[in-house]
């Protein structure tokens, strides 16, 4: 090579001579002997801010990602379009199931239909790939696929653990399977006891926590959960022992928190963070009203919230969010029904729910409060299923959560579950399967 000279590039022996291009080109040629060129590479695509409103106006050479959950959104395709143009929409939260979107072709054909024809797409985790071809087929999918949630398998399965029986604490658990079965009695690992609070941490494991071992004797102890949901042996308890807590993740997937609770003489609202390998870290001192009997869930996809309960004097319905650093807020108003010894989990991905409980008439209630994925409480709606209280639940499946177990208002122990939608919808009392008992936890793995 002799270098280069002026504005072109001398490769000896190939008998080609190349002006030298600009940025962002790239060089071409046709064959040996032939001059190159420097010539525009195709341009790719750019990507915009994630769009969440209900209609938007789509521009050829962009990437959208849209966000659905909090309602559908209809995307008008440009009015014109030239051969080769390409637009790509993806489902940014995994709801394109629940809230879809619709594409209004403006005028052009889409796969060869004109735009009086609906082009709707409703598959969570749905990726959408056009090409505009020419004005007989118009704009054309080369890709239309759903992608798996990873990367882990967090969330698919859950497990029912500890409890009272009415005569005794137990600490066998009940495994929950990826499509919502509750399976039979496994023979129990640590120290039974019963008002205990489960959660889960590490993207996938779970650890149950504090609890009664007896009429009333509170300690802090814990149990780790595996993947495959086997629990082990006592862990030295951290922090101040109690019962009738709750617990909750934050921060993603691998982190959580216990919360709140109560001796027979005194209430609480410390808190004690979990670390991703499943440390308990020392009381954290108490952010608002000291109460038992209270209940917690994530929202948004990395904070938590704990809810209603009992203060010593009275039933309230007062929360408190959980930020995704594990900082516990002041007091928010309540918002439905004051009751304690709800069951709460989360759904959708980003939402969660209040279910079940007493109220402060003491009445067996099965009302439902959601909880939005910016952690606003909604006030209450229709239950369906048996109304109960002292109800443990979990999610599973990835996106849907199931309410198990609990005390009727016969004051009766029961074992039936019902299972809740990704859309928030909880359906009817599924038969019991394993030891009927209350006050149990559960988490999902």
């Amino acid at each position: 090579m002799s270098g280069i000279t002026g504005s072109k590039l001398n490769i000896r022996g190939s008998g080609l001579v190349a002006k030298l291009g600009t940025d962002g080109q790239i060089l071409t040629s046709t064959g040996a002997g032939t001059q190159a060129a420097f010539e525009d590479a195709a341009a790719g695509i750019s990507w915009q801010a994630v769009e969440t409103g209900s209609t938007m106006t789509a521009v050829a050479g962009n990437g959208y990602p849209i966000n659905t959950t909090s309602n559908a959104c209809t995307i008008t395709l440009p009015s014109s379009a030239s051969l080769g143009d390409q637009i790509i929409f993806t489902d940014y939260a995994r709801t394109w199931g629940t809230n879809s979107i619709t594409l209004d072709s403006n005028g052009l054909n889409y796969q060869g239909d004109d735009d009086s024809f609906d082009v709707e797409y409703s598959t969570d985790g749905q990726s959408v790939h056009i090409v505009y071809a020419d004005a007989t087929q118009g704009w054309i999918p080369i890709s239309d696929d759903d992608v798996t949630d990873v990367p882990s398998t967090y969330g698919q399965t859950g497990i029912f653990g500890y409890g009272y029986t009415g005569s005794a604490p137990v600490s066998l658990t009940n495994l929950v399977s990826s499509s919502g079965v509750v399976a039979t009695d496994v023979t129990g690992v640590g120290s039974a006891r019963w008002y205990i609070m489960g959660t889960e941490y590490g993207s996938g494991k779970g650890i149950f926590g504090y609890g009664y071992t007896g009429a009333s004797t509170a300690v802090s102890m814990t149990n780790l959960v595996t993947n495959e949901g086997v629990v082990g042996t006592d862990v030295t308890g951290v922090g101040t022992s109690r019962a009738r807590g709750a617990a909750c993740r934050y921060g993603g997937h691998d982190t959580s928190l216990f919360g709140y609770g109560a001796t027979t003489s005194a209430y609480y609202a410390v808190t004690n963070l979990v670390s991703s390998s499943g440390v308990v870290a020392t009381d954290v001192s108490g952010v608002g009203t000291a109460r038992q009997n209270v209940s917690a869930c994530e929202y948004g996809g990395d904070k938590g919230i704990f809810g209603f309960g009992h203060d010593g004097s009275s039933v309230v319905g007062m929360t408190n969010l959980v930020s995704s650093s594990g900082v516990v807020a002041t007091d928010v108003s309540a918002v439905g029904t004051a009751s304690y010894g709800r069951g709460a989990i989360e759904y959708g991905g980003d939402k969660g729910m209040f279910a079940f409980g007493v109220n402060v008439s003491s009445s067996y209630i099965n009302a439902i409060n959601l909880v939005s994925n910016v952690g606003v409480v909604a006030s209450d709606s229709s239950g369906t299923g048996t109304a109960r209280v002292y109800i443990a639940a979990c999610e599973y499946g990835g996106d849907k959560g199931i309410f198990g177990y609990g005390e009727n208002s016969s004051a009766a122990n029961v074992s039936m579950s019902n299972l809740v939608s990704n859309a928030g919808v909880v359906a009817t009392d599924v038969t019991g399967v394993g030891t009927i008992r209350r006050a149990l936890g559960a988490c999902n793995l």
